[in-house]
């Protein structure tokens, strides 16, 4: 892992890859590669393109920025496309000029004042500036064994007047071409992160979110892949942003066939004053290059979360098996109830009992009681404490669900600080799901709900939280900040969240944190810096997982992923599968149970018991293991994924409706040794058969004959096997 610069250009490499910056005559940076590793020497000029165009205007002599591929862009100066930077001045103008100061070359990586990744080999930092008395800081971190470039900008105002930031984007690199296709992870609550491509075409694609959280509707990533690429071969380069609020990513491709990638805090309804003296800094967006196609892409993204940006403490833990009491009694509860779940489940082997919306407040449905933090006694007469003492007692660890972000209109808590609110006082404010955003961009809101929540957590430590977040930022208005300083509202909110997170997790160290946001609408890599795993998604149907938990996996690592088998007909939908294939779906990701364990039968219990006590055995295969996709549920109605570490190999194949007189078919396996051996139940194949010829899967059901083997819609096939 290696940062050089000699004859103007910037080399940052490893064996894989390698990304360059040049500095053009006119001090600006030119991008000019980022992909598979270069060799030799080089020189600046081969890299530029003919500058020798019509009607194309020149900042000096044969050199037009709108020609360049660029490394930083400001718009207007030549250069028309999308820039990454955008500010006014006092006097109305936008014109902007960094060029080149100075750099440094070190190693490890200075820390930021937001979610970050940690622990880097090296960084490049370069410093521009501006003759007006401005400063950019570009930062680039790269990791042992990974092909992974981390970049983030800081913006220092040295002149003596405030100036106005508009744009100030994380990162944007200039590629040579636009053949590429679109990858994004898109959907809604209760179908988050589905793949949609998109061949490119001049003008600009985006994925974005202006909802004051990351979303359900637009992950904060995206993947250029080539046309032919597949998940095992092909370029491939993903993008993710580690912030939790308003993001914008996009690709432009402009008349010459330059494609900009770009990301970082979306510039709509942003607006940032920074007086003299001050800085600015953006999240970190991280970028990975692949030429071996999508899967590859993934483990340099999962690497990277789980042992560069999710807290050490939780890196190799063992999460536990867990059982939630929503699916089970919704609001409707008290001690005896919950006492009498966790000891049904202790029984199968469950290992958490999670105590989920309604234990606060006045709080018997969704219209009263969210911002107070305090127990309800109707309910639980002896506390949380009291509840919590029986299920620790049973040898179960315990933990409870909080929305600290919002509040209904019948509380306490806004009885006596109606201001607390976001939204204009004069005008009408929107509910969702009854209740409203507290306004984070204020510090007395934040110090008032910590101190509420630590009353309760100091008096009943507790296992884990569930932090959830239901609805996203309307009628965005902050009474306490000035009129022209509206547009820091989105960003000052999630610096807030930040801040009652870091506060939290400091205190309760010992605590396990899962983010959730309706399910998936706010799983983003920064909250994996407080909160190591998230709930994937409300929709526990095991077929719609299949693609909720295979979109999430190109991106973020199975042990962040949230998953519970819940009972039938479904909650979210009305299907019925089997607990078997639940099950196996849940098995990818941190597993639990989302049900009322006591209506269940003898030998479902008994199931219970079996699976929970195979995935124990297996979970840290599972969550420290290889994850390969093998099989496309977007695809078709087969899908298969399977994990690997050392000498084991868990994997399973899945077919969501079963067909007539169906062919065979064969599950190939990925990521083995060739020429090693694998013992599967009492059957010995090599890997280069497992992975050429692949496992026969026998039919279920030819129509006449029975197999015995599962069959009819929804089935699932789980394969276990160690190398011999």
């Amino acid at each position: 892992m290696h940062a050089e610069f000699n004859q103007n250009i910037f080399h940052l490499y490893n064996d894989k890859i390698s990304y360059m910056i040049g500095i053009l005559s006119n001090g600006h940076l030119g991008h000019l590669y980022f992909g598979k590793r270069l060799y030799g020497e080089f020189d600046l000029q081969a890299f530029r393109v003919n500058q020798d165009r019509p009607l194309t205007a020149y900042v000096e002599k044969d050199l037009s920025l709108g020609l360049e591929r660029l490394e930083y862009p400001n718009y207007g100066t030549t250069d028309f496309r999308e820039p990454a930077i955008d500010l006014i001045f006092e006097s109305g103008s936008h014109i902007v000029d960094f060029k080149y100061k100075s750099h440094r070359i070190y190693r490890g990586k200075d820390p930021i004042a937001l979610p970050q990744t940690f622990d880097a080999e090296l960084t490049l930092e370069i410093k521009l500036e501006d003759k007006k008395g401005l400063e950019l800081l570009l930062s680039y971190s790269m990791f042992k064994g990974l092909d992974v470039i981390s970049k983030h900008v800081k913006l220092t105002n040295h002149s003596d007047e405030s100036i106005r930031i508009n744009r100030l984007l994380s990162t944007s690199i200039d590629l040579p071409d636009g053949d590429l296709e679109f990858m994004q992870f898109s959907g809604d609550w209760a179908r988050e992160r589905h793949i949609y491509k998109t061949p490119l075409n001049p003008g600009i694609h985006s994925v974005y979110s202006k909802r004051g959280a990351s979303s359900a509707h637009h992950n904060p990533s995206a993947f250029l892949v080539r046309p032919e690429t597949r998940e095992f071969s092909g370029e491939a380069i993903g993008m993710a942003l580690i912030y939790s609020g308003n993001f914008l990513a996009q690709a432009e491709v402009d008349a010459n066939d330059i494609l900009r990638f770009q990301c970082g805090i979306h510039p709509d309804y942003f607006q940032w004053t920074l007086d003299s003296g001050q800085s600015f800094q953006t999240p970190e967006a991280i970028l990975t290059y692949s030429s071996e196609g999508l899967n590859y892409l993934s483990h340099q993204f999962h690497n990277l979360f789980n042992k560069h940006l999710i807290n050490k403490k939780w890196q190799n833990s063992q999460k536990p098996v867990l059982i939630n009491n929503w699916e089970a009694t919704y609001f409707d509860f008290d001690e005896e109830k919950l006492v009498t779940l966790a000891s049904e489940a202790y029984k199968l082997g469950i290992e958490l009992f999670v105590l989920d919306d309604g234990w606060f407040g006045l709080r018997n449905d969704d219209t009263t009681g969210l911002g107070d933090w305090f127990v309800n006694r109707e309910k639980l007469k002896n506390g949380i404490k009291g509840v919590r003492d029986q299920i620790k007692d049973m040898g179960m660890k315990f933990g409870i669900w909080i929305e600290p972000e919002m509040a209904n209109l019948e509380t306490k808590l806004l009885s006596e600080h109606p201001d607390f609110l976001i939204g204009d006082p004069t005008r009408d404010r929107s509910p969702g799901r009854n209740q409203y955003v507290l306004d984070y961009s204020r510090q007395e809101v934040v110090d008032h709900i910590y101190n509420q929540l630590i009353l309760v957590l100091d008096d009943c430590p507790v296992d884990y939280i569930k932090w959830d977040m239901n609805r996203n930022i309307t009628e965005a208005y902050s009474v306490c900040l000035e009129n022209n300083r509206q547009g820091e509202l989105f960003h000052r909110y999630i610096l807030g969240v930040y801040d009652l997170y870091e506060r939290l997790t400091s205190r309760y160290q010992d605590t396990l944190f899962e983010s959730c946001a309706s399910g998936g609408g706010r799983f983003d890599p920064a909250l994996l810096y407080y909160a190591p795993q998230a709930w994937t998604s409300d929709n526990t149907d095991a077929v719609e997982r299949l693609k909720i938990q295979y979109g999430t996996s190109m991106i973020y690592p199975l042990q962040t992923m949230g998953s519970h088998v819940s009972e039938v007909p479904n909650h979210q939908n009305r299907r019925q599968t089997s607990l078997e294939m639940r099950t196996h779906v849940a098995y990818f990701g941190t597993f639990g149970y989302e049900l009322d364990i006591t209506k269940l039968s003898e030998d479902e219990k008994n199931q219970i018991k079996a699976h929970t006590a195979f995935f124990k055995k297996h979970r840290t295969l599972i969550h420290q293991g290889d994850f390969y996709r093998l099989m496309s549920p977007f695809d078709g109605n087969d899908s298969g994924w399977m994990v690997v570490k050392d000498d084991q190999v868990l994997a399973c194949w899945y077919r969501v409706l079963s067909q007539s007189n169906p062919g065979p078919s064969r599950f190939k396996l990925k990521g083995l040794k060739e020429a090693s051996k694998y013992k599967m139940n009492d059957k010995v194949f090599t890997g280069s058969y497992l992975m050429n010829h692949g496992i026969l899967l026998k039919q279920a059901f030819t129509g006449i004959e029975y197999s015995g083997d599962p069959s009819g819609d929804f089935q699932s096939r789980l394969f276990y096997l160690e190398e011999v």
